[in-house]
């Protein structure tokens, strides 16, 4: 039994190797997202790695991109180091599910279309860092 277990192990963290290395489509990336190391402290984290952290509002694993270099440290949580990571997600139509940008490293550009509060935006201006529905979106129909 301790062999299989072994074995499941190294299958799992050589998946896990090999997904950080392809640096997959956040919607590929949310369909494995159970393959992703999870987060943890301590850790040097080079920008693109992809970690899990915690569930999203579909009570899936949610997904974060590291957005810059740095070594984990309590209290950098991917859900409260917004400097560091950004959300990745998708609803099921593969429609992206807007996450409020760090700024013009991530901001959204014109036509960009995205998800938020059961509503389809489409943003109307480049370095578009606003809610949908303050400034910058057009509903979609």
């Amino acid at each position: 039994m301790k062999n299989r277990e072994l074995a499941a192990k190294q299958i799992n963290r050589f998946f896990q190797i090999m997904s950080q290395q392809m640096k997959l489509e956040d919607s590929v990336a949310m369909e494995i997202a159970d393959l992703y190391p999870d987060w943890k402290t301590g850790k040097v984290y080079n920008v693109d790695e992809v970690v899990k952290y915690g569930i999203n509002a579909d009570n899936e694993t949610q997904l974060y991109r590291v957005i810059q270099a740095h070594t984990s440290q309590k209290g950098w949580e991917p859900n409260i180091a917004t400097s560091l990571f950004k959300a990745v997600g998708f609803d099921e139509s593969g429609t992206a599910i807007w996450t409020q940008p760090v700024g013009t490293v991530d901001a959204y550009q014109t036509d960009d279309i995205v998800t938020h509060k059961g509503e389809t935006w489409i943003s109307i201006v480049d370095n578009n860092v606003w809610e949908p529905g303050v400034y910058g979106w057009e509903k979609t129909t």
